[in-house]
């Protein structure tokens, strides 16, 4: 029993050394774990509550490595399974000054993109109070869509708040239609919908964060709150309800890597839920929490503990004084 629920591919991520080096240059790697949706269970259990997270890994260096590492980092692993017929995705990602990093991915026919339907009638949902979902599961094969529709049912069923990710990866799609026709899609099931400008006017066709948010309250009356991402300047929160307010984000003095900073802001807001904060108090944690993970080169290292949260509050406030 968990109060935090989510699926997603885990994958190695080897990290470059080399500062502005390309891919195909770089000499020195440091692994680390990665995945979007693992690395929003990683920080939510950072922040003291539990978390399980749905996947598949295959037996192979890679996958236990996977296993171990999350279980070291606090998550729940009982939905973990092995597969002994296909491998684990891995990806490389350049070190950059200043920028989004390159990167490159080697997870076509993974275990995750072939995750046993069947293994949902094992999960227990006592308890669940967030399930976290995001675009990406869906576009790792067909199989897997079937899987988050059918997952995302069970969940509605169940009266469990439902929060999407776009988390747009354009590579694992067939065409960029099918990209958004399908993120779309998965949007109209979710109670909360977090894209960011870019993803916006990629899926819907405009950078103006209220027409965003109007877009995706208007696909469906599941939806309850859309919450636009405007990167260091903060989000802007547009509930079904009328309210909406633009909360305000936190500027750190170096970007170290861009990569887990949308995760980090869905930690923070799922977090703040699950203690019963109010949802701008929330989206005010998840912009913090973001700001925090672009200081760090991997891909969860920067997520905070309650305390190291609490430290980055009082660091900003002495700043704005």
């Amino acid at each position: 029993m968990a109060e935090f629920l989510t699926i997603g591919e885990p994958m190695a991520v080897f990290a470059a050394e080399d500062l502005d080096a390309s891919l195909v240059d770089a000499q020195r790697f440091h692994k680390f774990l990665a995945g979007a949706e693992l690395n929003v269970a990683i920080g939510v259990s950072r922040l003291g509550h539990s978390a399980d997270y749905i996947s598949a890994v295959g037996a192979d260096p890679f996958g236990q490595y996977i296993t171990k590492a999350i279980a070291k980092a606090g998550v729940g692993t009982r939905y973990l399974s092995q597969s002994d017929h296909f491998w684990t995705g891995f990806y490389l990602k350049q070190r950059v000054s200043q920028g989004d990093p390159a990167t490159y991915y080697f997870r076509k026919n993974s275990a995750a993109a072939n995750f046993d339907q069947k293994n949902l009638d094992q999960i227990d949902f006592t308890g669940v109070k967030v399930a976290h979902l995001s675009g990406i599961f869906a576009a790792l094969s067909a199989n897997d869509l079937n899987v988050l529709k059918d997952l995302t049912q069970r969940l509605l069923a169940r009266q469990i708040l439902v929060t999407f990710d776009p988390n747009l990866r354009p590579a694992l799609w067939a065409s960029r239609q099918q990209m958004i026709d399908t993120t779309n899609e998965l949007a109209r099931q979710a109670n909360i919908v977090m894209p960011g400008i870019g993803e916006g006017e990629i899926l819907m066709g405009s950078r103006d964060p209220n027409e965003i948010a109007d877009f995706y309250l208007q696909q469906s009356d599941v939806t309850q709150a859309v919450i636009v991402k405007l990167g260091p300047d903060g989000a802007l929160i547009k509930q079904r309800d009328g309210h909406q307010q633009v909360v305000t984000g936190f500027h750190v003095a170096s970007v170290v890597d861009t990569v887990g900073a949308g995760d980090g802001f869905a930690v923070g807001l799922i977090s703040g839920l699950i203690e019963g904060h109010t949802l701008s108090e929330s989206v005010k944690r998840g912009c913090a929490i973001g700001a925090l993970a672009v200081t760090s080169p991997g891909d969860n290292d920067g997520y905070p503990t309650p305390s190291e949260l609490a430290q980055f509050y009082a660091a900003q406030a002495a700043l704005s004084e």
